[in-house]
């Protein structure tokens, strides 16, 4: 094959012509527009059969979006993060944390006065 050529050089696995024709027809769709509160405005496009959600969120911030651009949902309340002790400190009063540690302090003592293994 001097100087032939080959049919394929240049090509890729899935090059070809592309358009309707190979893939079928698109299934008819509707475009839905979203609003968020930082005035986003996102059109997504649904099946013209699909059930269209009530809230979505914005592409572009992330933020929940709804239908009405006139009361777009607000931003989500992010609550910082709290350890443990930070929760435990809600329940109790440090009165109350104090009674509880008197308590477990004499089950201890008691338990390694009758001669418990206590690790």
């Amino acid at each position: 094959m001097a100087g032939g050529g080959n049919a394929i050089r240049g090509s890729r696995v899935g090059a070809g012509p592309m358009g309707e024709a190979e893939r079928g027809e698109a299934a008819p769709r509707k475009a839905v527009t979203y609003f968020c509160s930082h005035e986003h405005r996102s059109v997504i496009q649904f099946s013209v059969e699909a059930a269209v959600p009530d809230s979505w969120d914005c592409p572009k911030c992330g933020l929940p979006a709804s239908l009405d651009a006139e009361n777009p949902p607000p931003a989500p309340k992010i609550e910082p993060y709290k350890t443990h002790l930070a929760y435990v400190k809600e329940r109790r009063s440090d009165e109350e944390a104090e009674v509880i540690l008197d308590e477990a302090i004499q089950l201890l003592r008691s338990r390694r006065k009758s001669g418990d293994v206590i690790f």
